[in-house]
């Protein structure tokens, strides 16, 4: 066997090992609507949102996250983290309506993810239509996006359970008439790409957000970045400024 298989070789395996999803030529490279979440993905709201978990767990009666805690719940899937705190399934919808009013009168705290509003500005010069797609409130997300100038998206869907974004896809989907690959959408959580893979639209996963990238590559997304800005070079576009981190899987 020549050098130059065996190299190969080599690298396919590697290729497996840390990506072992998906082909990136599944991801358009023209895609007719980009899709992201809210949470962990544009707005920076993990520590606000730690905070309001751990008010609640008393009147809810589940455990906190504290200390080294948070760190072993980011690399859980959502459900082995309801399982973790002792969340149950038919308390989870009171909990999130909770969490969600609590959250609105915290939005003035909220920042954006850095470097996600130059992003955001450069894929609306593009003419790239996007939306989001949140398990927050629509009141939530609209108060952000005003405060941060940042009302370019096309629409805003909030999924009324935490394990409804599927679904809410596919009503995207048919609403605007459009196929699964044709679309993109991007976010932070296991959660976010379980829905992806339900609906075989491709999944761009964050690794800035609420889930490390280990838990993430466990999902198999499409690909995984680093940095806001690398999305722009995965669609083709002007390619970020030198040092910043880009992955795809």
């Amino acid at each position: 066997m020549n050098l130059k298989r065996i190299a190969k070789l080599i690298l396919n395996r590697a290729r497996r090992k840390l990506c072992p999803s998906g082909s990136l030529n599944d991801i358009p490279k023209d895609p007719k609507l980009l899709l992201f979440d809210f949470d962990g993905t544009i707005a920076d709201t993990l520590q606000n949102g730690l905070d309001i978990l751990n008010e609640m767990a008393a009147e809810f009666g589940y455990r906190p996250l504290l200390g080294d805690d948070i760190e072993v719940a980011r690399n859980m899937t959502t459900r082995q983290l309801m399982r973790y705190l002792g969340i149950s399934t038919a308390r989870l919808p009171m909990i999130s309506l909770r969490g969600i009013k609590l959250l609105r009168s915290r939005m003035h705290r909220i920042q954006p993810i850095p470097d996600i509003p130059e992003l955001l500005y450069q894929l609306r010069d593009e003419k790239i239509p996007m939306g989001i797609l949140t398990s927050n409130s629509e009141e939530n997300v609209h108060t952000f996006l005003g405060r941060h100038h940042l009302e370019i998206f096309s629409f805003i869907r909030s999924s009324s359970r935490l394990f409804g974004k599927a679904h809410e896809i596919r009503t995207i989907l048919r609403t605007y008439k459009l196929d699964a690959k044709e679309i993109i959408f991007i976010g932070d959580e296991t959660r976010d790409v379980e829905a992806a893979h339900h609906t075989k639209v491709p999944i761009v996963a964050v690794g800035w957000g609420y889930n490390t990238r280990k838990v993430l590559e466990a999902q198999k997304p499409q690909a995984i970045i680093e940095h806001p800005l690398a999305l722009l070079k995965l669609l083709g576009m002007r390619e970020p400024s030198t040092g910043i981190p880009f992955t795809v899987c």
